[in-house]
């Protein structure tokens, strides 16, 4: 079991569990501290706005009757346990790739969490310039772009080094 997480992509489990602990910490401080749909503006581009997301990104399917919660809960536990498989597989000399999963690992659970314990994803990080509003998300969704935009380094950094 050592050898699990000293020699495989499981040794950066540890960003996925602080991406989750952050991402929960931050949605119940919202849940705890503002009213739904409330919006405190920080900056003249940026507020915290709270709302329920029942949808998946960009509030996609949001108003579908409910069946999409089970439908991207079931999708969301697919990916991680695929993405547990392929960090066991990893040897000791990748690091890039490992640490983009883990990323997207800590993001989805925190995800699944809201969607199986409150029905819908609580999202409060509201960018905005001028009337135009980027789609509310959250720290868990904040994580997913993280590892995402490390798997694109990645790809780039691991097609120079193959030509």
């Amino acid at each position: 079991m050592r050898r699990l997480f000293s020699q495989t992509g499981w040794r950066f489990l540890w960003i996925a569990v602080l991406a989750f602990i952050a991402d929960q910490w931050s949605k119940t401080a919202v849940v705890n501290s503002m009213e739904l749909y409330q919006s405190i503006q920080l900056t003249g581009f940026f507020n915290l706005t709270y709302v329920h997301n029942y949808g998946a990104a960009f509030s996609f399917l949001h108003q579908a009757g409910g069946w999409q919660r089970w439908l991207f809960t079931a999708i969301a536990i697919v990916v991680s346990g695929l993405i547990l498989w392929w960090l066991k597989q990893t040897n000791r000399q990748q690091v890039l790739l490992p640490c983009a999963f883990s990323f997207i690992l800590g993001g989805a659970l925190g995800n699944v969490y809201d969607r199986v314990v409150h029905g819908y994803v609580i999202d409060f990080l509201d960018f905005y310039y001028q009337q135009w509003h980027w789609p509310a998300f959250n720290i868990a969704d904040s994580a997913i772009f993280i590892g995402a935009s490390l798997l694109i380094i990645d790809m780039f950094k691991n097609g120079s080094e193959q030509d």
